[in-house]
């Protein structure tokens, strides 16, 4: 019998954006819960720290599945409805994004015009892309409208500051009055014990967990890093609206504008779990990318060139994984959120309290949300 979210006692390991979200989450509902953390509160290792935290699922339609798509599109409104519970204020957007090319790629813009157009057609909750004239391009987003004459719309997309997310989850945490254990590292296998007291053990440590994810049976669970690299740019000249995309054959750049005239710019997606500093060829190119998008970035400062690894599993699609053991702690290991973190994390949470809640998540089944356990029996109680 699974207990109540509000009567349970939860370990969470991983002061991560999932981490952070779900001993949030459980706190407001009445659960004890205490957090785990390798480093501290700054979160200077998560790769939720190096992010744009775009929540674009039409745009990312062209490169990932249906079900992220799916996944992204629930978790647009309740970004809204998470944000406006928490005490300390966080950048949200929902102006839609932009997307630009020049002149000798419009082949290129043509093909990713009509992927978008028929992901629309097969899901009805996106809204079809705008196409911009040189008209309707300076009026939605007249600092570029002296290098482009067209580009696509595609409306109700949004963005967040990512850092000043994790801060305000911080803040809400110190609030209620969560035990946060910082600087620990901690094997969630160990808390599992029931002299601990916890009924449930969650594991959110990305790439932290990759020794225990490699361990399961199932091969397709293998999980890896994916480098990215961000830069941070201070540019009062731009004064872009909404985040915007180039498209472009060698690097397809997006830019998202933050509070402050602050940037960031990234493109750069790399089969490697290299966390060593920006090459300079990367640097170049997004760099020279973002000058041809507006002429302002010449003068920008450079903040930040940033790199991180994004935990990825072997079909590049998120995962909960669940165990259960006679006289232990329940174990939910949730990973695999790959670049899609912040777009899609809302919806791993809600499905991930509907297990803890009632032992199965019908949103899960909804939006094909892969969710393994140990045994067949356990897999059809939780999915």
């Amino acid at each position: 019998m699974t207990k109540s979210v509000s009567n349970g006692k939860y370990a969470i390991v991983g002061a991560g954006l999932m981490g952070r979200l779900l001993a949030v989450a459980l706190a407001k509902r009445g659960a004890r819960v205490e957090l785990f953390e390798k480093g501290g509160p700054d979160a200077a290792n998560a790769a939720a720290r190096i992010a744009a935290a775009m929540l674009a699922p039409l745009a990312e339609s062209a490169i990932t599945e249906d079900n992220v798509v799916r996944m992204g599109v629930h978790s647009l409104p309740r970004w809204k409805q998470l944000i406006d519970e928490l005490a300390k204020p966080v950048y949200f957007q929902q102006d839609g994004t932009l997307i630009l090319w020049h002149r000798q790629d419009a082949s290129d813009a043509e093909r990713f015009s009509s992927h978008l157009e028929r992901n629309c057609d097969r899901n009805r909750t996106l809204s079809n892309p705008l196409h911009l004239d040189s008209q309707s391009l300076a009026e939605i987003e007249p600092g570029v409208s002296e290098r482009f004459t067209q580009g696509l719309y595609l409306p109700n997309e949004g963005q967040l500051d990512n850092r000043q997310l994790l801060e305000a989850l911080l803040v809400e945490l110190t609030l209620m009055k969560v035990p946060c254990h910082w600087n620990q590292s901690t094997d969630p296998e160990q808390l599992r014990n029931i002299t601990n007291g916890f009924d449930w053990v969650i594991d959110c440590r990305g790439l932290g967990a990759k020794d225990s994810w490699n361990q399961l049976d199932n091969s397709s669970k293998d999980l890896r890093g994916v480098r990215g690299e961000v830069i941070r740019l201070h540019a009062p000249e731009v004064k872009l609206r909404r985040p915007t995309r180039l498209i472009h054959p060698r690097y397809p750049i997006y830019i998202a504008p933050k509070e402050d005239d602050v940037y960031v710019v990234g493109a750069t997606e790399i089969e490697s779990e290299d966390l060593s500093p920006m090459s300079v060829r990367s640097a170049m190119e997004l760099l020279s990318a973002v000058y041809t998008v507006h002429s302002g970035f010449a003068e920008a400062r450079i903040l930040e060139m940033a790199t991180q690894c994004r935990p990825t599993l072997k079909d590049n699609l998120p995962e909960i994984s669940v165990d259960q053991k006679p006289h232990q702690a329940k174990l939910m290991m949730i990973n695999g959120l790959y670049r899609h973190g912040f777009m899609i994390s809302p919806a791993i949470l809600d499905c991930a309290l509907e297990i803890l809640n009632t032992g199965s998540s019908p949103l899960a089944i909804d939006l094909d949300l892969q969710v393994s356990a140990a045994t067949d029996q356990e897999l059809s109680a939780c999915a």
